[in-house]
């Protein structure tokens, strides 16, 4: 009887890897994210590191919370106790030269009152604060009383400030319907002493995606198609976290505030055909290189 057995490729015979480039590289600028943990890997600090290498920076963390979270929704908040936040922040900026940081999940108002406090001390350079108050999937992930001192404490300290319409009108206090209330709410947001402040129309109705800026008192709109999608979880923190991305390797901030609009923008259509998990999935980062 004939064996119909495949023969065995030899081991030499596989094909030559494409080599890969070990050129040395210039040292990158370094960028921090004090933010949660998404198990899910889909925002917080896991979409954080991806934008940062995106734009080509070197990304730090500060672990604020480690969250039970997933494409369905979050299911666990361990929130960090402060004085281990406290030990990472210095653990990094001690030794790291960090140009420029990005705030997500704070959770409780002693983490508040720590950022600001090492922002006040000149220790936060090029702040971004993306207020996260509450999950896509509407878990509250920042305690009520911790809401007045992010506007009390926080925002005046920041470079840029990035809230989605939901976020918006909790920090304001002010209903927000339509594009004439965003602006509104960004000139309230302003009031605070934040010197840009993004006001995302994601949540507004509409073909276009239309951001209200507000940078130096000047106001400009960021316009971009709505991309037919799902995939929605982690664009705010990927948002934040491209702009101080931007700012760090010396864009203005105006001009950081577009190339993030852009990154997201791409990576939302990118993962429009994504099926990842039961719920909003993840945007795609995945080989994205974004030209300084």
């Amino acid at each position: 009887m004939t064996d119909s057995s495949p023969t065995p490729t030899p081991l030499d015979a596989s094909p030559t890897p494409t080599p890969l480039d070990a050129s040395p590289t210039p040292t990158p600028p370094v960028t921090l994210s004090i933010a949660g943990s998404d198990s899910g890997g889909g925002a917080g600090l896991q979409a954080d590191l991806r934008a940062f290498a995106a734009f080509g920076c070197f990304g730090t963390t500060v672990v604020t919370a480690v969250t039970a979270q997933n494409t369905c929704g979050v299911s666990d908040v361990h929130v960090i106790p402060t004085a281990s936040v406290e030990r990472q922040l210095a653990a990094v900026l001690d030794d790291l030269p960090v140009v420029a940081v990005k705030t997500g999940m704070l959770a409780t108002t002693e983490l508040v009152g720590l950022v600001a406090d090492a922002a006040a001390d000149g220790r936060l350079p090029q702040l971004v604060v993306d207020p996260v108050l509450v999950s896509a999937t509407g878990h509250r992930l920042l305690e009520p009383a911790a809401v007045a001192a992010y506007v009390e404490r926080l925002l005046p300290l920041a470079s840029v400030v990035t809230p989605n319409v939901p976020e918006a009108e909790v920090l304001t206090g002010r209903r927000i319907t339509g594009l004439d209330d965003a602006r509104a709410a960004a000139r309230d947001l302003a009031g605070t002493g934040t010197r840009v402040v993004v006001v995302k129309g994601g949540h507004l109705d509409g073909p276009r995606a239309v951001d209200v800026v507000l940078a130096d008192g000047e106001e400009h709109l960021l316009d971009a198609a709505r991309i037919d999608t799902p995939n929605v979880h982690g664009t705010g923190c990927t948002f934040a976290a491209a702009t101080a991305a931007g700012l760090a390797r010396g864009d203005a901030p105006a001009d950081a505030v577009a190339a993030a609009k852009d990154y997201v923008t791409t990576c939302l259509q990118r993962a429009a055909g994504w099926r990842l998990g039961g719920g909003p999935g993840p945007l795609d980062h995945l080989g994205i290189t974004v030209a300084g």
